[in-house]
């Protein structure tokens, strides 16, 4: 029995996160490489009072947004639980770094 216990414990061990990485805080943004992460933003957001042909939608300024929004909105994107088809594509091919660097830039934007 002893040894069944163990190699219980041993196989869930293997699919347990690490102790703390639910607590891990978001990584540090670095607004320069936001920067560059971000000039494929500008074709929409960057002009005002732009609307997309289809969906009708008007586009939100996102100079000068909080932080906390912006990673927020671009994981809801990735994940598809904010939906937006434009959106949910660019945001596919950002990593938690990328989004955590795009909002450092956007945020200090005016």
């Amino acid at each position: 029995m002893r040894p069944l216990t163990i190699a219980a414990c041993l196989t869930l061990g293997l699919f347990a996160a690490p102790a703390g990485a639910q607590d891990a805080a978001p990584a540090a943004g670095d607004p320069a490489r936001g920067h560059q992460l971000t000039y494929t933003c500008v074709g929409c957001h960057g002009i005002a009072g732009y609307k997309n042909a289809y969906p009708n939608y008007h586009v939100p300024k996102i100079g000068g947004q909080s932080q906390t929004y912006l990673v927020n909105a671009l994981v809801e994107y990735r994940r598809g639980t904010r939906s937006h088809p434009t959106m949910q594509a660019q945001a596919q091919g950002f990593s938690d770094q990328d989004i955590a660097d795009i909002a450092a830039f956007l945020s200090g934007l005016q």
